[in-house]
């Protein structure tokens, strides 16, 4: 994959694990509009693009707007308490910063809650550009969080490498035309992702200086 100067980072399933947080807030939202539980698996296969579409598989139009106010205000909470680092996470982005790589987070999660996740786990000075969806109206598999972060950066793609957990990452890696890093015991299963020739495959975040 050659040397690279920039490091971007999906977060959800990537760098930190927020599932068990994610499935307290939504069954807490359910059980408020008297519709039954969903188990850990389910949530975990769901997200990843945006809170709206994630919640909009749950429920009704008509309830949806209801829905999110009650989701979001459980969650900024549950995130506090349920999130954690993924194995290595710290590690690897303490290594990557003292040896001067350029490091970013490109997430469809809405900033307010990448927000909370990076400063409750420690990790947030780490990081040159933190980038969301909903900071550029673009939600990934649009490279545009990608190509938005290279510029500010003043980096070339080819010096660019975007590690993440889901097919989208791979896609948005694809469609911007950089180097991807598909780590598994994320969202999507690896078979999801064998189309894409770009990226390497990882099984933890330890591996990763060693693939790029």
């Amino acid at each position: 994959m050659g040397v690279k100067r920039l490091f971007i980072f999906d977060l959800d399933g990537t760098l930190a694990d927020a599932y068990g947080a994610i499935q307290k807030s939504i069954n807490f939202t359910l059980k408020r509009l008297g519709l039954p539980s969903v188990a850990y698996k389910e949530v975990k296969k769901r997200v990843g693009r945006g809170d709206r579409l994630f919640m909009k598989s749950f429920f009704s139009a008509k309830d949806m707007e209801k829905a999110l106010k009650i989701y979001r205000f459980h969650h900024a909470k549950a995130l506090l308490t349920y999130t954690r680092l993924r194995p290595y996470a710290k590690r690897l982005l303490y290594t990557l910063k003292k040896e001067k790589k350029l490091l970013a987070i490109a997430s469809n999660r809405p900033y307010y809650y990448t927000n909370i996740i990076l400063k409750k786990l420690g990790i947030r000075k780490y990081f040159n550009i933190v980038l969301c969806a909903d900071q550029i109206n673009s939600l990934k598999p649009d490279p545009k969080i990608l190509y938005t972060i290279i510029k500010k950066l003043g980096v070339n793609r080819e010096e660019t490498v975007y590690t993440g957990d889901m097919d989208i990452d791979m896609e948005t890696a694809r469609r911007a035309k950089v180097d991807a890093i598909f780590i598994t015991g994320g969202s999507s299963p690896l078979n999801a992702v064998k189309k894409y020739k770009n990226k390497k495959v990882v099984h933890s975040l330890a591996e990763i200086k060693t693939r790029s």
